[in-house]
């Protein structure tokens, strides 16, 4: 049975009145994982049947400019014609942070004829999905997002400082898994939990890791949507967790120099029709789909980068001995490797894709990996030989692109990217970032200032 808009709105007024909901956000994500859309009263938004947003929101930058105007009319219909947004019931949240009680609901895009937008990355995610779902395969994935706390400043040449906690002083050194050193921000967790749970996040370890002010939330395993939607939602609740506190949350890949990088590691498994694991034997042993797995993520990752990278400072995180990958090896409870099997039984045998930064859009990393594993199981992809060692000195499988400049040239020249995933995606995604490393490369930084104005 199709459950139709109006049968969802209907549903979604009857909830809106039972919360006493009085506002409502109206939301998509675009390439960066900005939450665009609308805010109205809530009978407002049940009186609208349907949220309208012009396409060109899924192509702006970071700095909210748009690719050269030439390019844009290629990208989009002249009239720049409407999105019509159609909300996603099981994708409902409450705001617990605002001042009236509100929700925030996501939708998806649509044209006029009904069909899903192909640029919007919530789309890229299910066309994916989608895939697996015409083998009878169930992805089940669990992130695990980094991110670093800082004192709040307004001046962005400012090197970024751990804030001050309970103790009244900043931290200093390296406090990987440290209890005490997590317990310095205990209020602002306690908002995070306590958020989280009116929000229905499925949270799950609070870790303290190796930079200053450095932490790791995992969640746990569950349904590829609702846990990228989950993600999106995150991210906005930890930064306004952090502003309550004075103090200002990031997932930036590298914010603060000569501090190890900030990851979203992603564990990935699949259940058949039965509901049995495809990458385990009855035995408990790694069947060959598990290995042809690795070797789809081995085969692709590379052109598939920037959905994994998306920014100039991603490529900062990914230096030797630094707890971040610099090439597509992969080992048994290995994490110096990209790709790491983690120890564990038959039921609970998982690939662990290392590659993804905190800044990576989690609806456009969940699809990228979750791609080039599909295609190595379908096509029969071998994997290099398993690394015991450290994969940063006895590795001799590829390395990852350097930059953003070559990840993009690798990924405008994939065929199979573009038949999966959209040509339009394909380059209206790759026009989009290469505008955004246009835009960097016009500022001058201060290593270039220091090292190079009277030297040179």
């Amino acid at each position: 049975m199709i459950t139709t808009t109006k049968d969802i709105m209907k549903k979604l007024a009857s909830w809106l009145k039972e919360q006493k909901i009085t506002e409502v956000e109206a939301v998509i994500s675009d390439f960066t994982g900005i939450a665009r859309g609308k805010i109205m009263p809530s009978n407002k938004f049940i009186a609208e049947k349907g949220i309208r947003l012009p396409e060109s929101v899924l192509i702006q930058g970071v700095t909210g400019d748009y690719v050269d105007d030439e390019i844009y009319d290629d990208l989009i219909s002249a009239a720049e014609i409407d999105m019509i947004l159609k909300p996603d019931e099981s994708a409902v949240h409450m705001v617990p942070w605002a001042l009236e009680p509100t929700a925030l609901v996501i939708h998806d895009c649509y044209d006029k004829q009904g069909n899903l937008i192909s640029m919007a990355p919530r789309t890229v995610l299910k066309n994916v999905l989608a895939l697996y779902e015409a083998k009878g395969w169930t992805p089940v994935v669990a992130p695990e997002l980094e991110f670093y706390l800082t004192k709040r400043t307004a001046n962005p040449d400012h090197p970024l400082q751990p804030p001050i906690g309970r103790s009244g002083r900043p931290e200093s050194g390296r406090q990987s898994y440290s209890i005490d050193a997590a317990n310095e921000y205990d209020p602002l967790f306690e908002d995070v939990y306590d958020w989280c749970d009116e929000q229905g996040l499925d949270v799950d370890t609070l870790i303290h890791e190796e930079g200053a002010a450095q932490m790791e939330i995992n969640f746990r395993h569950g349904d590829a949507l609702s846990l990228a939607d989950q993600v999106f939602v995150f991210k906005r609740t930890v930064r306004e967790a952090a502003l309550k506190h004075d103090i200002n949350a990031t997932f930036m890949a590298k914010p603060i120099s000569h501090e190890p990088g900030s990851s979203m590691h992603l564990h990935q498994s699949f259940l058949d029709k039965d509901g049995n694991n495809i990458f385990s034997n009855k035995d408990g042993s790694p069947t060959n789909m598990l290995y042809h797995y690795i070797g789809g993520l081995q085969k692709y990752v590379c052109e598939s980068m920037p959905l994994f990278a998306p920014n100039v400072n991603s490529y900062r995180r990914f230096l030797s001995n630094t707890s971040a990958p610099v090439n597509l090896a992969w080992g048994i409870d290995n994490r110096t490797v990209s790709l790491r099997v983690p120890e564990s039984s038959g039921k609970n045998l998982r690939v662990e894709n290392r590659l993804a930064g905190a800044d990576a859009n989690p609806y456009l990393a969940f699809a990228g990996s979750l791609l080039c594993g599909y295609l190595g199981m379908i096509n029969e992809i071998e994997p290099s030989e398993a690394i015991t060692g450290n994969a940063y000195e006895d590795s001799k499988d590829k390395r990852l692109p350097l930059n953003l400049e070559e990840a993009l040239a690798l990924m405008e020249q994939s065929d199979i990217l573009k038949e999966t995933l959209g040509s339009l995606f394909v380059r209206s995604y790759v026009e989009v970032k290469r505008a955004e490393y246009q835009n960097f490369k016009e500022v001058i930084s201060s290593w270039e200032r220091e090292y190079l104005q009277m030297t040179v």
